[in-house]
């Protein structure tokens, strides 16, 4: 397994031979196997939402077109831990991010091409790494340490849901640097589509991943955690959770979302962290947007039922028994 020990080792300055110009050239002209991929085109500045509100009113096609970024801390707005929301500066820092990222891969192309075995004979593998352990060590990206115990099974009455900041991405681009499952990989998925990576968000059990997926190849990348590897989709199907296949099928696991699919899976987060604050009424428009834009998983629809449930009966607490995690819910 590669773990970040290796990754240090990648980018020693010390006992590492230069690169020729004519392997870096190959490596980023894409001949040494999947090159990334251009970015989509992106909307007019005029039909970019600007908060939640518009967010939730933009047409499938134009989410197809906005950056999973924007969606994701839009729909951050107004929640606990999200007071300092700032849109503009946290798109300015992956912005940074993702050159960071471009100037070290290419800078350590050539230890690819040395030995790819290293990381598997795969370009995308090594783009990934890269990619995870310049956020790591250049940005302190990191998971945050009181929510590694709860994060797979995490309840609305547990405290995960508390700061909005631990789930979204504004935690990642602030001054502490920390995420969870919730928002890492989404992180992940922000500066690798700058990159032109072909980079999914996948959900299992309790937890959010990264898909590579293009015409080259397709792996699961996981990073949410201590190293980075890639997995299976038979891994997702027992970690972190054991997930049957009824369960996959209708709730809609292992499968590369869509954009719509990714703003209901952030939308059910904001869904728990109201959950969590009590605003029930909230957590129920939350949940209930979230069903209708991915009406193939019936989570959703459950979570928004549950939240009705709690509204109509606001001296009842909120149930312990409750699993979520803002992706799941156990049968």
């Amino acid at each position: 397994m590669a773990k970040r020990s290796i990754l240090r080792n990648l980018r020693s300055k010390t006992n590492c031979s230069k690169p020729s110009f004519f392997i870096a050239a190959l490596f980023l002209m894409g001949l040494m196997g999947c090159s990334p991929q251009k970015p989509g085109a992106k909307l007019k500045s005029s039909d970019v939402p600007v908060n939640l509100a518009s967010l939730v009113e933009t047409s499938s096609n134009r989410l197809n077109q906005l950056e999973v970024a924007r969606m994701n801390l839009l729909c951050a707005e107004g929640l606990s831990g999200a007071g300092q929301l700032d849109i503009s500066n946290s798109l300015a820092v992956i912005d940074q991010m993702a050159m960071r990222v471009r100037s070290e891969t290419e800078r350590h192309a050539y230890r690819f091409h040395i030995n790819p075995a290293e990381f598997e004979n795969s370009e995308g593998f090594f783009r990934m790494m890269m990619l995870m352990v310049v956020l790591a060590e250049d940005f302190q990206v990191h998971y945050a340490p009181n929510k590694k115990a709860s994060a797979a099974n995490a309840s609305i009455s547990d405290g995960f849901f508390a700061n909005s900041s631990d789930v979204f991405l504004h935690g990642l681009t602030g001054s502490k640097r920390q995420g969870t499952c919730s928002s890492l990989p989404v992180l992940y998925v922000a500066v690798g589509r700058r990159l032109g990576y072909p980079l999914k968000l996948v959900t299992t059990k309790g937890h959010l991943f990264v898909r590579w997926e293009d015409a080259q190849e397709r792996f699961n990348f996981e990073a949410a955690g201590n190293g980075a590897n890639r997995f299976s989709d038979d891994y997702y199907r027992h970690w972190p959770l054991e997930v049957s296949e009824k369960e996959i099928r209708a709730d809609g696991h292992l499968k590369s979302l869509t954009p719509s699919e990714e703003l209901a899976v952030f939308l059910s987060i904001r869904g728990m962290c109201e959950a969590e604050a009590g605003r029930y009424s909230e957590a129920v428009e939350s949940f209930d947007r979230a069903a209708k834009l991915a009406p193939g998983g019936r989570t959703y629809s459950k979570m928004r039922d549950e939240m009705k449930s709690k509204d109509t009966t606001p001296t009842r607490h909120p149930s312990s028994e409750t699993n979520f995690n803002g992706l799941n819910l156990p049968e």
